[in-house]
């Protein structure tokens, strides 16, 4: 009847924020049933999550996942695989934050998008070469919104929106104005009808973090919320009145963590404020997987740490983002859904975290993957949980002729552990 039981765990329900025991079952990669004591004898896999959180898939709304090997220009963002490093975490939707631009996007499409079983989304960068060839990102030439649009909508089933980053107004004159990043690719999603994500360093006095977030529409994103060089805090450490604007606006605040883009010292004073990121991501690459960020999982656990509680974070690293990409059919736990599903454990206890400026806060709780379902295949199960004690596997694909299998010397006295 069901491909897949996930069994006695307690389901996470974004649209409501409770915490339910109930099973999940899974049969043709959806969700087929929920419900409390679903009979195992129905289910051609079960697992057992009695001590775990069932959630929906994460959603990594930044991280870096086009790889280009081998590593020869002085200039190219050095990417993660996709697979290796979100699965073990419970992400099974991965959004690259413009990696890619129109020029370069359909290889990332071919090699990576349309080969990996990780559902993955991405923002065209407005820059032709996106961040795989960082120079592309300054030059004024490179920009070119109308091309922009066209790719976005040629690639509709992935591409999310467009992204602007690390545009450096130098010199800043006619020929290279301080908004042209930000103005083009909010002209090229106004053409495609998506979101700018923007990752934009107020750097002269012509470009000030205030300028940057009114440049903005209902709905945009700036990420990096928690970077050092915003201006998030007065000079008596209070949240600036125009964050609570702009995003009383319709602005999209993401972490967006990093290699040097989260701090405790911004973050913890405006959680305590009430001014709360929407949603949580790693902002994934090469330099930062080993730390501080190392996965969307131990990004959650800061926000643990710093007090938000369990729901609010579950809910930033699954329902916000698929709302804020305008994919509604993610982040749900709901009978017909596509089965990206979580199995989390939350450990009790203090546990310290790092920010990106080498400091350390230690709070209450740490969250741990346990499986990641992908459109209903188990992809990560470190603990075994779906496969059968050693005693009952099926025997291997191949035995040498005239081995004797010792599995096959037990007695009929032996008490099997398969009924």
């Amino acid at each position: 009847m069901f491909d897949l039981l996930i069994q006695g765990g307690t389901v996470y329900d974004p649209e409501t924020g409770a915490l339910t025991r109930q099973d999940v079952a899974v049969a043709g990669g959806r969700i087929a049933r929920l419900g409390g004591d679903l009979p195992a004898s129905g289910a051609q896999t079960v697992l057992d999550a009695s001590d775990c959180l069932v959630t929906p898939g994460l959603i990594d709304l930044h991280c870096h996942i086009y790889p280009v090997f081998p590593y020869v220009r002085e200039d190219s963002l050095r990417t993660v695989n996709a697979e290796e490093h979100m699965l073990r975490c419970g992400v099974t939707t991965a959004v690259d934050a413009g990696t890619c631009g129109w020029r370069n996007f359909g290889d990332f499409y071919e090699h990576v998008v349309s080969r990996t079983k990780l559902r993955v989304l991405a923002f065209l960068n407005i820059a032709a070469k996106g961040m795989a060839y960082t120079d592309s990102e300054q030059a004024v030439a490179d920009i070119q919104p109308s091309v922009t649009a066209a790719v976005a909508k040629a690639y509709d089933d992935c591409v999310v929106g467009v992204k602007s980053a690390h545009y450096w107004p130098r010199p800043q004159d006619a020929s290279h104005p301080a908004f042209a990043s930000i103005d083009g690719a909010r002209e090229a999603a106004a053409q495609c009808g998506k979101p700018v994500m923007v990752d934009s360093i107020p750097v002269s006095p012509q470009r000030t973090y205030p300028d940057i977030l009114r440049r903005l529409s209902p709905g945009d994103i700036h990420t990096h919320v928690f970077a050092q060089q915003f201006p998030l805090l007065d000079g008596e450490g209070r949240v600036q009145a125009f964050l609570m604007q702009q995003r009383a606006r319709g602005v999209r605040f993401d972490v967006g963590h990093g290699s040097g883009s989260f701090w405790f010292r911004q973050a913890v004073p405006c959680l305590e404020q009430g001014f709360w990121p929407d949603t949580l991501s790693t902002d994934l690459h090469h330099q930062n997987v080993t730390g501080p960020a190392f996965d969307l999982l131990y990004v959650a656990g800061k926000f643990l740490a710093m007090g938000m509680p369990l729901g609010d974070v579950l809910y930033r690293v699954t329902r916000a983002p698929a709302l804020v990409l305008g994919r509604e059919e993610l982040g749900v736990v709901s009978p017909g859904a596509c089965a990206d599903l979580a199995v989390l454990r939350l450990r009790p206890g203090r546990f310290g975290y790092l920010d990106c400026g080498g400091a350390r806060l230690q709070g209450e709780g740490k969250l741990e993957c346990v499986a990641t379902v992908r459109a209903g295949e188990t992809l990560y199960d470190p603990e075994g949980r779906t496969a059968p004690d050693w005693r009952c596997a099926p025997p291997p694909y191949w035995t040498p002729p005239g081995l004797m299998r010792s599995w096959e010397l037990r007695t009929e006295k032996e008490e099997s552990p398969c009924v």
